[in-house]
């Protein structure tokens, strides 16, 4: 084992940032400073598409087409299913041959009409028969008119047979099969348009209310973290806030968007925002100096008196793991135990070294160590 391995054994040796036997009651001790720190906040995200549109049948029927794949890209206007359509095609016909044969009788009524007028211009007939004439020709329009409107309400009904997608984008999943009876209550598949994609996270009343007085483009480009635990590639802005609180949870719902030309994102996925802030002037103490008890933490201070006192503080609740940013607890100058703070009691007299004569002495002890004590050492 190498000098700097044995070394890293004696720190690591009574847990809590640790402290060799040095026998002396020496620990290292820091004043407390101000410093700035790149942090991050990070938040539960749902991932969306800009639209999601539920496609369902306007009427009931079998299914008896199913022309897309679930994840098929497909446009607007696009046949998704057919239903079965023959009583609705029957009436099509129904309806067209109507026209027809009123669009003949009006032809009739109207060159009936016209000849009277000639009649009437040339006192063959009276004015009775012109006005007759004219009465059965406005009639028979009328019937051609209402045989029409008919028709295309049969061509209507006949095109609810026709599932089409009202957007562009990406099939969802496919839950009826050919041959299964439907209608607008069921949901035949959802069609994303995933082209961007809508992140939906939120944040506390007190961060939204500071956010609507800074406005939302003072936030930085986010990113996005997936469920797998990588980094999506591309960088979003935050663009929307709800107007409503939650009641249930007091906080307010915003909305990041997104590209997604790789299709990577899917719309219903999970994954966590990262927000970039930069805190200035602010104490940054490393976590292995903290102790927590029953949600709580606390740092060894050292007084006046070389006497430590168990002193709670308060940190931002976004870490990076390795260091706290106190916000309550800690002022500069005051001083605080760096290492083997689970040796230490409260009121314990200390004496107080440097860190950097805390790693000598490290060494020094792991030169005087002999092979015995390097594998006790190992085995703790």
């Amino acid at each position: 084992m190498t000098l700097a391995a044995i070394a890293a054994t004696l720190v690591s040796c009574g847990g809590g940032g640790g402290r060799p036997q040095f026998g002396d009651n020496e620990y290292p001790v820091v004043a407390v400073g101000t410093s700035s720190a790149d942090m991050q906040s990070t938040y539960p995200a749902t991932i969306k598409g800009v639209q999601d549109v539920e496609i369902r049948p306007k009427v009931q029927g079998f299914i008896t087409q199913i022309n897309v794949k679930e994840g098929q890209t497909v446009g607007a206007g696009q046949v998704l299913f057919v239903l079965d359509n023959e009583t609705a095609t029957q009436q099509v016909r129904q309806a067209q041959a109507a026209v027809n044969t009123a669009q003949q009788q009006c032809n009739t009524a109207k060159l009936t009409y016209e000849n009277a007028q000639k009649l009437h211009e040339a006192k063959v007939v009276g004015d009775y028969e012109l006005q007759t004439a004219q009465n059965n020709y406005e009639v028979a329009q009328a019937q051609l008119a209402q045989s029409q409107a008919s028709l295309a309400s049969a061509k209507e009904q006949l095109s609810y047979s026709y599932v089409k997608s009202p957007a562009s984008g990406v099939v969802g999943t496919l839950p009826y099969k050919k041959g299964a009876l439907v209608n607008n209550a069921n949901v035949l598949t959802t069609v994303s348009n995933i082209s961007s994609m809508e992140v939906y996270f939120s944040v506390t009343e007190k961060a939204a209310m500071q956010l609507q007085v800074a406005g939302l483009q003072t936030l930085p480009s986010v990113k996005l973290q997936l469920a797998d635990g990588s980094i999506y590639g591309h960088e979003g802005k935050v663009t929307k806030m709800s107007g409503v609180i939650d009641q249930a949870t007091g906080s307010v719902q915003l909305i990041a968007l997104f590209q997604n030309p790789e299709k990577l994102l899917k719309s219903g996925g999970a994954g966590t925002i990262i927000i970039p802030r930069l805190a200035n002037d602010v104490i940054i103490i490393p976590q292995s100096c903290v102790s927590e008890v029953q949600n709580k933490k606390f740092v060894y201070l050292l007084g006046s008196d070389n006497k430590v006192k168990y002193s709670e503080i308060k940190v931002d609740a976004q870490n990076d793991g390795v260091n706290y940013i106190v916000t309550e607890g800690l002022k500069t100058g005051d001083k605080y135990v760096t290492n083997g703070i689970t040796k230490l009691t409260d009121g314990m007299e200390i004496k107080p070294i440097t860190p950097e004569r805390y790693q000598q002495k490290i060494s020094e002890q792991a030169k005087a160590m002999s092979a015995g004590d390097i594998v006790n050492s190992i085995k703790k």
